[in-house]
């Protein structure tokens, strides 16, 4: 009986061996992710809880509190003025605040720039996004965020990240990255 452990026998095996360890890695972060773990650990399920407590900073320095909001449809979406997706997303923003802010629903757009208001008022003030053909100002709150406030929704490690929470205070569903239009708009109908 002969082993042939050279040329395209060793070369096989080493392929079959390096797909192996990609399919556990691959694996264990599908299996952690699924479980409500981030890659860094911090579990998503287990952030501190949300209250009424919540209290962010407005780009005016008014508070913006989440009692403000309850027993509305709160879609929060940290983003960040640099952001190429976080920009795509603000006109779908836009639209949804637009179309379901009279039945109990709002988005706050929590900006995630290091510069602070430095950086967000003059991209606020200054872009217009084009919804229905028409070029609009943001219409929805503004407040400037931090890793503390990002912890309390589970953490953030991309943007954009949006978290809808439902009338009761609960968090309802959770996207990291780019949001699609459709499936959010059917989610935010189905909770009013």
């Amino acid at each position: 009986m002969r082993t042939d452990f050279g040329g395209a026998s060793l070369i096989r095996r080493i392929g079959i061996l390096g797909l192996v360890a990609i399919f556990l890695v691959v694996s264990y972060f599908l299996i952690r992710q699924s479980h409500g773990s981030s890659a860094y650990g911090q579990s998503r399920n287990h952030a501190a809880p949300l209250t009424t407590e919540t209290v962010l900073k407005d780009l005016e320095g008014r508070d913006v509190s989440l009692a403000q909001f309850e027993g509305k449809v709160v879609l929060v979406n940290f983003w960040a003025t640099w952001c190429g997706p976080c920009k795509t997303e603000i006109p779908w923003l836009i639209e949804l605040q637009e179309k379901y802010h009279s039945r109990g629903f709002t988005v706050i757009g929590i900006a995630m720039d290091e510069e602070g208001k430095d950086a967000v008022a003059p991209f606020v003030n200054q872009n217009r996004f084009f919804y229905d053909r028409t070029p609009r100002t943001i219409n929805y709150p503004i407040a400037l965020g931090n890793d503390a406030i990002a912890e309390k929704f589970g953490g953030v490690i991309g943007f954009p990240t949006t978290v809808v929470i439902g009338k009761d205070g609960q968090k309802v569903k959770r996207v990291d990255g780019e949001l699609s239009y459709e499936e959010m708009d059917k989610v935010i109908a189905s909770l009013l």
